[in-house]
């Protein structure tokens, strides 16, 4: 599927956010607030839609609130893997990225908000001879 947003390189700053198993790989370019998600399925989607949940649009609008930008880029993002709240917070720390990449005064604001530190948490793997990662076999004496 064709592009709707056209991405000019000279003025598109690139970030890449990631979170549990999700991928956004996002650009933002100067505009006036809008915010394109562009799901796995190839669908373009307009964020309120795509995520439905206003508490996930308020994160990926954080990194906008805190370096008071809100409304002066617009956001092309594409995202893939794991649900749409870790989805919305792979498209929140592209975003923080690719602000620092636009102006990298906003390192310390971005940083000491923790925009700038991957949420490394993911899900521990399933060890063998038990029912999960954690969950044994209940054991039997006879």
């Amino acid at each position: 599927m064709a592009k709707t947003v056209k991405i000019d390189p000279k003025i598109a700053k690139y970030g890449t956010g990631k979170r549990k198993e999700a991928i956004a790989r996002v650009w933002i370019f100067p505009g006036e607030g809008k915010i394109i998600v562009k799901s796995s399925s190839g669908i373009e989607w307009n964020a309120r839609e795509y995520f439905e949940r206003e508490i996930l649009m308020e994160r990926i609008n954080r990194p906008f609130v805190i370096t008071e930008t809100l409304g002066k880029f617009d956001v092309y993002a594409t995202v893939k893997g794991s649900g749409k709240p870790a989805q919305a917070e792979a498209v929140m720390y592209g975003i923080a990225k690719a602000l620092l990449e636009y102006n990298p005064e906003f390192r310390p604001i971005l940083k000491s908000a923790g925009l700038l530190t991957r949420d490394a948490r993911i899900k521990e793997r399933k060890k063998y001879d038990q029912m999960g990662a954690r969950a044994k076999y209940r054991w039997s004496k006879r």
